[in-house]
């Protein structure tokens, strides 16, 4: 269990050599084109500021977004949001690996937002934004995806732009999708809708293994239950007591993968009292037991 004793790897700006694939600095904008093959440096359990876009061409295996584990293939392609963990771990590669395994691109969080503030017309990639915190995996356009990731790669300056613009028009369109890692916070019409929802979140994220009352959050923020209720599951489309579960699951995923800790330990740790429960729960959140999670993770990350 060596693997889960550190945590994911922040990647910096310094680590960002043109030798690993990166574009040279000053050579592009706002938006970062990155390709590598496998196996490779940059192909490691990491975190980073940007949203990024990555496009699988070649080899299957097992991909890591969050506390999400699954498969991937030519043309698994996925958003992540900042500070989001991921990795791509190739089981099929040939003896001599391959020369180009991943297409990518890299972007900032700041200057999209500003865009939105300052242009009506942008503020839908908003919605987009807040679905890859917990990542996004698209389906039926990969193919586009690739032409435009190429097409950035080719060109500069606002032609560059423009291309990026119209890939993100596409991804937020695209309605073919689903959602990896944890619960995801609907998006709220009303600005002060979404600055409630999202202090109640933080509250939840920061206290998940208290003992939590979804009557003391209502009579905190001013509301009845039943009204609190009816605004939450609109808000992040789960009940009070399901999404709770799911963030402690969440929090459970974390410690089965970076400590050696007991199943009944890490159960206890994130707010749930009963084994038997933890285990149910975790298995109707994730589609296994915390043990299956555990092995299917140590066996991938044996593997880098």
């Amino acid at each position: 269990m060596d693997a889960f004793r550190h945590r994911p790897e922040l990647e910096h700006d310094g680590a960002r050599s043109a030798s690993l694939g990166y574009e040279e600095p000053g050579s592009y904008g706002c938006v970062r084109y990155l390709e590598h093959g496998y196996p490779n440096p940059l192909v490691r359990w990491h975190y980073h500021e940007e949203y990024e876009l990555h496009l699988i061409l070649g080899s299957s295996g097992r991909v890591f977004v969050g506390d999400y584990i699954g498969q991937f293939e030519p043309g698994h392609l996925v958003l992540t949001g900042p500070r989001l963990p991921h990795n791509w771990i190739s089981l099929d590669t040939p003896p001599g690996g391959l020369p180009e395994r991943d297409i990518l691109l890299q972007f900032p969080d700041a200057p999209m937002r500003q865009a939105a503030e300052a242009l009506p017309e942008f503020a839908e990639v908003l919605q987009l934004l807040e679905r890859a915190r917990h990542g996004i995996e698209f389906f039926g356009i990969s193919e586009q995806a690739e032409q435009a990731i190429r097409q950035v790669h080719a060109t500069r300056g606002i032609e560059r732009f423009a291309v990026f613009v119209e890939l993100l028009q596409r991804l937020t369109r695209c309605a073919d999708y689903r959602l990896l890692s944890s619960v995801q916070l609907q998006s709220l019409d009303d600005a002060k809708a979404q600055a409630r929802i999202a202090r109640i979140i933080d509250y939840l994220t920061e206290h998940s293994a208290a003992n939590l009352s979804m009557a003391r959050i209502a009579r905190l923020e001013g509301m009845s239950e039943s009204a609190f209720s009816r605004f939450f599951q609109r808000a992040t489309g789960n009940t009070f007591t399901d999404f709770v579960n799911r963030l402690r699951v969440h929090k459970a995923c974390q410690l089965l993968m970076e400590t050696d800790a007991y199943v009944a330990n890490v159960c206890f740790d994130v707010g749930f009292n009963n084994v038997a429960h933890f285990n149910r729960q975790f298995l109707r959140i994730k589609g296994v037991t915390p043990s299956q999670f555990r092995q299917q993770a140590s066996t991938c990350f044996a593997r880098r």
